[in-house]
């Protein structure tokens, strides 16, 4: 019998691996954070960029970073391997921040824009092969087929996370400080510093990590899957010879001791590609793009039906995009002062979200999953689709409650006079903000997590970084939405461009409140789609091979 390959080596995978790995991840979100947290600030105290124009360079930047790892999640499930693509994709992320630290300190103002935006796209091809990759690449490191192990990786999805809030947190409460007093050329070369420490922490544990090869492109296997089904959309059950149960390809389901994927009723459509015609059964060799497997075609169920939940999430993304615009704006205008002598930065007020989070996941974990397991008998207490449900149901009331504070900070600004002197503070204390940070963090905490767990978990294991750059995309997506509600808001609500409209650089004038009523407003509509969607998702189920 031959021996066991190196990634199934019982010394390797595990915690003890996965630590090294989420090092390199909780760097990165530092990083990410301390750029993005404050990037709407510098945009428009420093390049004196209007406020309606910042928000939509910070969103549309956002959204290409989160859209990159679709074709990093690719290259690494087809071609390159995942430790490779995170290893690449850590230096391409230390390159842009060593440029972005030049930019800010040694880059004349009047050129800095054009070097301050490529290194920040350099930042977004790092992000491309690093985001869908890392999470999955140390939930690798836990077997499915052993039990204890299985138990660990249902654990991991949530503490992965804690782990990248705390990075997250520590960048907005550090970083964003040392930005706003200090220096910005400070500030980033912490973040490059970080990065540089973290990619040797993940390089000293690379002999104990468990890889997966790279199992050629699986996009060619869904094509083929919808090429033999159209080909064959007149064929008949009774017209057919049977179906094709062999695959002779390589599988995306599957590996040593797997199980196969149960036969599924939905998307019956795509059933006819197993269908065995005349044709196929008068050639020697099976034509992958006339005939596949019924595994291939269960495997092909398994995304279609991920499509649906990942459009209906994409307002969620819309309502996390504000929390670096317009959240910001807001707290800029209030009373931020602890002291005579210390003003919270505006961009700081993200930790609370980040606050949140640590303390919502100790609580789900704690409290909430034992409670409604003994309600549902379910292991993980509530569903997947339940738990991203309840996040979106949560943001729309996040939009709610911004409306309203943003209402009342407009009539406090009336009543001391300070509508045509946007430059002074309102007296208004800051804390009234708190709560909207705080059910963005909630929300957070069932939606992303629920979405990481759904896309590793219900795509097949050969597209599973695909999966994770898929959940990463309605983040990206809901940026890029959040500039198109912006230009459109701003055109409508201003007559076509020639008055200030709702979102005015003037926020004192704007109607911010009205365009957050939009936003809960669409929101609520999508909520009602995705529970539609949700009701007829039926989840991967497996048998013995």
């Amino acid at each position: 019998m031959a021996a066991n390959p190196p990634s199934t080596k019982p010394s390797r995978g595990g915690w003890k691996s996965a630590i090294f790995i989420i090092f390199v991840e909780v760097a990165e979100r530092f990083a990410y954070y301390g750029v993005a947290g404050n990037l709407f600030m510098y945009l428009t105290k420093v390049l004196g960029q209007p406020t309606a124009t910042a928000a939509k360079s910070v969103n549309t930047w956002q959204g290409v970073a989160a859209i990159f790892p679709v074709v990093g999640g690719f290259l690494a499930d087809s071609y390159v391997g995942r430790f490779k693509t995170i290893l690449i994709s850590s230096v391409i992320y230390l390159i842009g921040l060593i440029l972005l630290t030049v930019a800010v300190s040694a880059v004349p103002l009047e050129a800095r824009h054009t070097v301050f935006f490529i290194a920040l796209y350099i930042l977004t091809v790092g992000e491309g092969g690093h985001k869908p990759c890392v999470q999955t690449f140390a939930a690798d490191q836990f077997d499915e087929n052993i039990p204890q192990e299985k138990e660990a990786k249902s654990s991991f999805f949530n503490w992965w996370y804690v782990g990248i809030v705390c990075g997250a947190t520590l960048a907005v409460l550090v970083v964003i400080y040392v930005e706003d007093y200090v220096g910005w050329s400070l500030g980033f070369g912490m973040l490059a510093a970080a990065v540089a420490a973290a990619l040797l922490i993940f390089l000293a544990g690379s002999g104990t990590y468990s890889r997966q090869a790279p199992v050629g492109s699986p996009f060619t296997r869904l094509a083929q899957v919808v090429v033999a089904a159209v080909r064959k959309r007149r064929l008949s059950e009774g017209e057919a010879r049977g179906v094709c149960v062999e695959d002779a390809d390589v599988s995306m389901e599957g590996g040593a001791g797997a199980h196969t994927l149960a036969p599924t009723s939905h998307f019956r459509f795509v059933e006819k590609a197993a269908m065995i015609d005349e044709r196929d059964a008068s050639s020697e060799k099976r034509d992958p793009w006339r005939l596949s497997s019924v595994k291939q075609v269960e495997e092909a169920k398994l995304v279609f039906q991920l499509i649906p939940i990942w459009l209906s999430c994409l307002m969620f993304g819309v309502v996390i995009a504000q929390l670096g615009t317009y959240f910001t704006k807001q707290a800029s205008t209030l009373n931020r002062s602890l002291s005579p002598t210390f003003q919270i930065p505006a961009a700081s007020f993200q930790v609370i979200t980040g606050l949140t989070i640590l303390l919502s996941v100790l609580v789900y974990e704690r409290a909430l999953v034992p409670i409604s397991r003994s309600l549902t008998a379910r292991p993980s207490g509530i569903t997947m689709l339940q738990r991203i449900g309840t996040g979106l149901l949560l943001s729309v009331l996040t939009m709610a409650v911004a409306a309203l504070v943003e209402s009342r900070r407009l009539r406090v600004a009336a009543r001391h006079g300070l509508l045509d002197s946007p430059a002074a503070p309102v007296p208004m204390s800051a804390w009234w903000v708190v709560p909207q940070y705080v059910l963005c963090g909630v929300a957070d905490v069932f939606a992303v997590v629920g979405l990481q767990e759904l896309f590793y978990d219900q795509m097949p294991v050969g597209m599973r970084s695909v999966g994770a750059a898929a959940y990463i995309t309605v983040t990206g997506v809901g940026s890029f939405l959040s500039t198109g509600f912006i230009a459109v808001v701003q055109r409508v609500s201003s007559g076509g461009g020639g008055g200030e409209g709702w979102l005015g650089d003037n926020i004192n004038r704007a109607k911010l409140q009205n365009f957050y009523w939009v936003l809960g407003g669409v929101s609520a509509i999508n909520f009602c789609v995705y529970v539609c969607v949700a009701n007829r998702f039926v989840y991967k189920r497996t048998q013995p091979a």
